[in-house]
């Protein structure tokens, strides 16, 4: 008898690890669009940093990171266990504030020629190269800003990972967030810390007597910023599709419509819906840009 009760446990343990296991896996491909905007503003925000700093730099804002998940964690599940009603609308906000981000990135490429983007990289580097700026005070400031940044994407993060699992026990929805913070964090200032020595890395094969390294550090010299690029516009698309899909997704007609399309068009129905909820985001980031600029706007007139 206590036998077959501790088969049956296991079997249940099994089960809850499994369904974990699914609702994660759903939980990460919905903040896909958040991570690939994450990894390049991080990657970003060490420019500028001399390069035998920009590992403890990066490390220094990965333990922010994992600081700010520590405190925004326990929060969305306090939110859930007693104020569930507030998931959906908190969900629709993290989207239409992706949708807003990717509108205001788009926005800041359109009317910012090349030669101000140009301007301020030089400016940087001379800043840098100044031995009369203060490095240390230099990097803190980086590594708070981008410990800013972060609090914002790993609140989205958390909540579209946490808007996935509403339905679960407590139990699954905590086991599914956690798991997705810890695997963000780790993903996030892993990669990241990759990206910003790929340079360093391609130098470092260049120096070598061998043909085939030369050619390596060569291509790695040259990807490097491409894949900086890449990883840009990746995210803004990805923000566009999941921002739009989380919004359109608590509007019936709107999901409705999209899913009659989506089925008429198979087998590319999963293209199509993508489509219009990239079509939905632009128009959503925009529509929220257009509203929050004069008000900013205003902000900043104030404190000047």
């Amino acid at each position: 008898m206590a036998g077959s009760s501790l088969l049956m446990l296991l079997d249940d343990i099994a089960t809850v690890l499994d369904d974990v296991a699914v609702m994660t896996k759903v939980a990460a491909k919905k903040t896909a669009g958040v991570l690939g905007d994450d990894l390049a503003l991080n990657a970003q925000q060490v420019q500028g940093i001399r390069a035998e700093r920009e590992l403890p730099v990066v490390w220094a804002v990965a333990k922010g990171s994992a600081l700010n998940k520590l405190i925004l964690v326990p929060a969305a599940l306090l939110i859930s266990a007693f104020i569930p009603w507030l998931i959906i609308p908190l969900l629709m906000i993290g989207g239409a504030y992706l949708c807003f981000e990717g509108c205001e990135k788009l926005a800041h490429k359109l009317f910012h020629s090349k030669t101000e983007h140009e301007a301020q990289h030089k400016e940087l580097i001379e800043a840098v190269a100044n031995p009369a700026v203060d490095l240390v005070a230099f990097e803190k400031e980086k590594i708070k800003g981008a410990v800013r940044t972060d609090f914002i994407l790993s609140a989205e993060i958390i909540v579209i990972a946490l808007g996935t699992v509403a339905a679960a026990t407590f139990a699954k929805q905590a086991a599914v967030v956690v798991s997705i913070a810890i695997i963000m964090t780790i993903g996030v200032y892993g990669f990241v810390a990759l990206i910003v020595k790929l340079d360093d890395m391609g130098a470092h094969l260049c120096k070598k007597q061998n043909a085939t390294a030369q050619f390596f550090g060569n291509v790695l010299l040259a990807a490097a910023p491409k894949l900086m690029r890449f990883l840009s516009i990746l995210g803004t698309a990805a923000m566009f599709m999941v921002g739009g899909g989380i919004v359109t997704h608590n509007i019936a007609p709107i999901r409705h419509v999209i899913e009659a399309v989506a089925h008429t068009t198979e087998p590319l129905g999963w293209l199509m819906s993508s489509l219009l909820n990239g079509i939905a985001g632009v128009v959503i980031g925009a529509c929220v840009l257009l509203c929050w600029s004069p008000i900013a706007h205003y902000f900043q007139t104030k404190q000047r």
